[in-house]
């Protein structure tokens, strides 16, 4: 049968997503859970890769087993050999079709961002930081620019794998928290790119520090040449909020860490 997971996690202390020869990243730490809890190797599949750093609210895998198992001991029984940073929040059983990845119809993520005068500290590894004032109207307004079926190539790594730098991004929506220092930048396209989200920060965060105005937006996209950018922002304040899927499968659209994040 096909199982798919939801995992949360802090990624603070990893080094990314995919498997490396250290073992410390989130897939060598669930396949390892996975493999204690069912007495066989279990290699997954998931829905998005997460660089150092970056936390995940839901990712979503998917595996394949001859085990039957109540659903519920999947969650309990890996969770049981895990980090305590890492969780998995549910389990289902899924058509053999469903593919975490290629089944995913958009992905979601946020970014959340601290403005002080003051370095964060509680808070340190889950959140961006910037010391001057944000102008929201002008990140807004820099951020309709990238809305819709563009080349993302200003904003692509080097080392990113992708096939095509063209993506649509469907949603970028910018909020403060009443009375705080906290901003959300919160964003749903079909795919990204290596570091997209980051990069589009670094040129958001210019733009609402008054460093540049927000059509400056538009040449950079139109450059299709990653050092017409703002320089990459920090992974700390990132979130994988997970992928979307088609209401067929029945799966979970969010976890319990939704609602501690700012």
């Amino acid at each position: 049968m096909r199982i798919a997971l939801g995992i949360t996690y802090n990624g603070s202390t990893y080094e990314g997503w995919q498997s490396q020869l250290s073992g410390n990243t989130i897939q060598d730490k669930l396949e390892l859970a996975l493999a204690k809890f069912s007495t066989q190797a279990i290699r997954v599949n998931c829905a998005g890769r997460t660089d150092a750093g970056v936390h995940g609210l839901m990712q979503v895998v998917h595996f394949d087993t001859l085990l039957e198992r109540e659903t519920a001991s999947w969650v309990r029984g890996t969770n049981a050999f895990l980090p305590t940073d890492i969780a998995v929040q549910w389990a289902r059983v899924v058509p053999d079709e469903f593919h975490s990845r290629g089944s995913a119809i958009a992905r979601r993520y946020a970014y959340v961002v601290l403005e002080s005068p003051v370095r964060p500290s509680v808070e340190a590894g889950r959140v961006g930081w910037v010391y001057r004032p944000l102008d929201a109207d002008n990140m807004r307004l820099a951020a309709n620019c990238l809305l819709g079926e563009h080349d993302f190539s200003s904003f692509r790594a080097a080392q990113c794998q992708a096939k095509s730098p063209v993506k649509t991004i469907q949603r970028i929506d910018i909020t403060q928290r009443p009375d705080s220092s906290y901003w959300r930048f919160e964003f749903e396209a079909n795919a990204f790119l290596h570091h997209m989200i980051r990069n589009i920060m670094g040129c958001l965060v210019a733009v609402g520090q008054g460093f540049e105005k927000p059509e400056w937006m538009i040449e950079v996209l139109a450059a299709k040449r990653r050092d017409a950018a703002a320089p990459t922002f920090s992974p700390d304040g990132l979130y994988f909020l997970g992928p979307v899927y088609e209401g067929k499968y029945g799966l979970p659209t969010k976890t319990a860490a939704y609602d501690w994040l700012p």
